[in-house]
């Protein structure tokens, strides 16, 4: 692997572990209905147009954080066709904290494009 590759790697590796979070929960802020891990992974794979898939093992972590920080509640139930199944869902705290992240991230991406373009107002 070339130096500039390694170094794309190690870019999407940081911008990845900043988003994570903030995807999970708009995945789950837009369901009607709680998920299982497998299920947010897919809808990350279908709506991030493979920019956001990547191994699903790494979305439990989060996942288990966002649930002990208060922001998802998670139930197990049990599954015909395997091992039970733990669902996810936001929880209303998750929502505001949903709301003000996107916030940021709007407000950060927004002035990201402004540098990246050359700072014309």
């Amino acid at each position: 692997m070339d130096d500039s590759s390694g170094q794309l790697k190690k870019f999407q590796k940081e911008l990845s572990s900043g988003t994570v979070s903030l995807v999970l929960l708009a995945v789950l802020g837009q369901s009607r209905q709680p998920m299982y891990g497998y299920q947010i992974a897919k809808r990350l794979e279908e709506t991030g147009e493979g920019v956001l898939a990547g191994k699903q093992s790494a979305l439990y972590p989060v996942l288990r954080n966002l649930e002990a920080a208060g922001l998802l509640a998670s139930e197990v139930e049990p599954s015909v066709s395997g091992p039970p199944r733990r669902y996810y869902r936001i929880t209303k705290p998750g929502r505001e904290v949903l709301r003000e992240w996107v916030a940021a991230w709007n407000a950060t991406r927004d002035s990201v494009d402004n540098v990246l373009q050359g700072g014309v107002s």
